[in-house]
């Protein structure tokens, strides 16, 4: 499943192997936008994250936890966005440990 929106969601491959590392950047058309705009851009995909979790009955729960992760980290993320505290221009990564956390968010971008 592809989640679009205003980051760039990857995943890559931690030096010890212990898990998966989430790799996220701001896309230049949300860089672009000016403060106020970027919050409410954020908000909405806060908001349309939380509803394909909790309302999309199509969605398998690999996906489904996968989605939830992105979905935390969006929502520790839209504080700091709405106040400008971020470097959008930057790359922010997330080490996932657990296995099957992992293995969901690997699921979740690459179908």
């Amino acid at each position: 499943m592809l989640i679009e929106g205003p980051l760039k969601i990857a995943i890559a491959e931690p030096e010890d192997g212990q898990g998966k590392i989430l790799v996220m950047g701001f896309t230049p058309e949300f860089q672009a936008l000016d403060l106020e705009r970027q919050g409410t851009v954020f908000r909405d995909y806060l908001a349309s994250l939380t509803e394909a979790v909790e309302g999309d009955a199509n969605l398998d729960q690999r996906n489904r936890a996968g989605m939830l992760i992105v979905q935390q980290v969006v929502e520790q993320l839209l504080p700091h966005v709405v106040a400008g505290e971020l470097a959008l221009e930057e790359t922010m990564t997330v080490q996932i440990r657990q296995e099957e956390q992992a293995g969901a968010l690997s699921g979740l971008l690459q179908d």
